[in-house]
């Protein structure tokens, strides 16, 4: 067993049909090669906590346990509680918000056994045409998300579970999403030390114990046109030599899409390490990955040193997510993370209208406009509304036979891998003939959008719109019930 496996942190993905049964070859493949840790994507929360349970057990060191929080423990875990995307608590402008949802985020977590979060996301929302970060920013100003950002950091690493500052050196000016092919942000670097660098300055000085590089390049940062994650001048001589950075430097998956112009997974993982990151986040082949990290040794392109420094520093800090007092969350914690849920549901545009006690609801996917929406991915605004009294009446088209508001709920938002900032042209055709036919059958319209308020301004024929922020479980709860 190498040492530099402790460098490699596979992701472990929960099967609605297998649990995590189907994962057991890599999980033996990983322990064998001594891995640093495991991500954890999904699952009952009581099966995640028998997982990491069961790994460190079978681990000869302390693993580290991570898992997306930026939406609350939800974000991993089924059962967890959900909370309104970043975007959304910016809105509220409260640094106390912040801190009460990653202490929330944070003892949910540890509860499952989960040690590192893999969240904030302190990339700035300045850039409308970005096609992936969407809600998940806090605000455009840099100095609120400085300060917000080391809010949540403070809160969850006093609950004993590492933070992380995503996405250095700040994705929000990019325009082509790196999960779908190359991307680059060419800003002086002059002036990304004064904005967009910000809130990972400030983080650094708050103690994060994690950074998340990013898949962009930023040429005028770094001339060779490296990304972040394959550039020695962003990791080694920015957050090392500059700004003293002493935890772990994070890498991106290796299968993204704008680092496969480096080859295969191995050759990429290698130069993420070469360039300074500590840890590989997720590798699909965690054999031919942990192969290809020995040939480059072997050839000179790593550094024996500096691998075993990584994995002192990653042996630190997993010995340190492991200590602390376990606190369950309390009652008060879980009913005021529905309370803030429901309050960051607004309207950007018109009214909260009257949709009466039998809502006529017409369902618009921006992922498959051309298709009928799956009422699946719906369900939960459908039986909030249910619950709370209103029978919701799933149909094609408004007819001058309902009653009410006709309500539509656009399911839809930038994302990672989704390769668009707004809607499809489909989607928005689609949405205008909806209203056109309410008003021939003297109906009125509410849109209830499942993503950021900025995707109003792309649905204009729409009198009364209703911002949810996310389609997440907690924000589909949300909007019903504030439309009752």
């Amino acid at each position: 067993m190498h040492p530099f496996g402790a460098l490699l942190i596979p992701e472990l993905r929960w099967d609605r049909d297998h649990g995590f049964s189907h994962q057991q070859g890599l999980i033996d493949d990983a322990l064998e090669l001594g891995v640093g840790g495991f991500v954890i994507a999904n699952g009952p929360k009581e099966r995640v906590a028998e997982l990491a349970a069961s790994l460190q057990q079978a681990s000869p060191h302390p693993l580290l346990i991570a898992a997306n929080a930026e939406r609350g423990a939800a974000s991993a875990l089924e059962g967890g509680t959900g909370l309104p995307p970043f975007a959304a608590l910016g809105a509220l402008r409260d640094e106390d918000v912040l801190r009460r949802a990653a202490r929330l985020t944070a003892r949910e977590l540890r509860t499952a056994g989960v040690t590192w979060a893999l969240a904030p996301c302190a990339d700035l929302a300045v850039e409308p045409a970005n096609p992936f970060i969407g809600a998940r920013a806090l605000h455009h100003d840099a100095q609120r998300v400085a300060e917000w950002v080391v809010a949540w950091i403070d809160a969850a690493q006093a609950e004993g579970v590492l933070a992380t500052a995503m996405h250095l050196p700040g994705e929000g000016r990019a325009r082509s999403d790196p999960a779908v092919g190359p991307s680059a942000i060419d800003a002086p670097g002059a002036g990304l030390w004064g904005t967009d660098l910000v809130p990972f300055r400030a983080a650094v000085d708050a103690g994060v114990a994690t950074v998340l590089a990013s898949a962009v390049s930023y040429p005028r940062l770094d001339t060779t046109g490296a990304e972040a994650a394959c550039s020695r001048v962003i990791l080694r001589e920015l957050m090392r030599d500059e700004l003293q950075f002493e935890g772990l430097l994070v890498a991106p998956p290796p299968s993204t899409a704008a680092l496969r112009v480096r080859g295969d997974e191995g050759e990429v993982a290698a130069a993420m390490l070469a360039a300074g990151c500590d840890l590989l986040l997720a590798p699909h082949d965690v054999v031919g990955v942990h192969e290809a990290i020995e040939r480059a040794l072997d050839a000179g392109r790593l550094e024996w040193e500096a691998l075993d420094a990584s994995a002192r520093r990653r042996a630190f800090w997993a010995a340190w997510g492991r200590g602390g007092v376990l606190r369950e969350p309390t009652l008060d914690e879980v009913l005021w993370a529905r309370q803030v849920s429901d309050t960051v549901v607004h309207a950007p545009r018109g009214v909260f209208a009257n949709v009466g006690p039998v809502v006529d609801v017409i369902l618009v996917d921006d992922d498959a406009p051309s298709s009928r929406a799956d009422i699946a991915a719906f369900a939960p605004f459908l039986a909030t509304l249910q619950a709370v009294g209103l029978g919701p009446r799933v149909v094609d088209g408004p007819t001058d036979e309902g009653r009410g508001a006709v309500c539509l709920a656009v399911r839809g938002a930038p994302a990672p891998g989704r390769g668009r900032a707004g809607y499809h042209t489909a989607t928005r055709a689609r949405v205008a003939e909806l209203v056109q036919q309410a008003r021939a059958a003297r109906r009125s319209v509410v849109a209830v959008l499942f993503g950021p308020p900025a995707l109003a301004e792309e649905l204009p024929e729409v009198p009364n719109v209703i911002c949810a922020w996310s389609a997440d479980r907690a924000m589909q709860e949300a909007a019903a019930r504030r439309l009752a």
